[in-house]
């Protein structure tokens, strides 16, 4: 559920970079709909309004997500005000390093490393495995950080857009996957209340 939500700033984004330019009036304003800036301005507004509300709801973001909307703040109003998508296109690389630089610094700062943080409460793993992965996830997120920088600035903004949008997605998904055969055997599963303790005793 909090995947889903944090992605809903980004599947608007890609409809409104998707909308043919068009003026639209709303209570008596005129305002361009469609492309990259306008896509930017709804990115920015999205995300205010959901990790607003989140904020509201919840009382607390996590640190993943203030690091998200800070830098949809930082990177979509230089985007908007200079109509420069350069700005935009760092966006991506800087916070998949920040993210590395965070999975790092939880290695020698805390009792635990990020991942343990983000995941321990549903995998029961040794200290061992969760320094292993946590390792595993700074290079991902540094190499992730490398992937977007080139494709930004070496792909058409088309195939740009459609990777930032769909491509991180299921280059996350995959690699998280990947990871599943390490953790599976410690994946705390609840227990059915209604089946019986020891099947022995039936």
């Amino acid at each position: 559920m909090k995947q889903f939500i944090d992605y809903i700033p980004l599947v608007v984004f890609f409809i409104i970079w998707s909308m043919d330019e068009r003026v639209v009036t709303i209570a008596g304003l005129q305002h361009e709909v469609g492309g990259i800036f306008s896509a930017a301005e709804f990115l920015l507004v999205i995300s205010v309004i959901v990790y607003g509300s989140l904020y509201l709801i919840q009382k607390r973001l996590d640190k993943f997500q203030w690091i998200t909307l800070v830098a949809v703040v930082l990177f979509c109003i230089p985007t908007i005000i200079f109509r420069n998508i350069d700005f935009l296109k760092w966006k991506a690389p800087i916070v998949n390093w920040i993210f590395a630089s965070i999975f790092l610094g939880s290695r020698f700062v805390g009792d635990k490393p990020a991942i343990e943080h983000m995941m321990g409460h549903a995998v029961n793993a040794p200290t061992e495995l969760w320094l292993r992965l946590n390792t595993i996830w700074i290079y991902y997120f540094i190499v992730l950080g490398a992937i977007n920088l080139t494709v930004a600035f070496t792909l058409s903004e088309a195939l740009w857009i459609q990777f930032k949008v769909f491509g991180n997605l299921i280059l996350t998904f995959t690699f998280v996957l990947g990871q599943m055969p390490m953790l599976a055997k410690y994946i705390d599963v609840e227990e059915d209340p209604t089946e019986p303790a020891n099947k022995e005793s039936i």
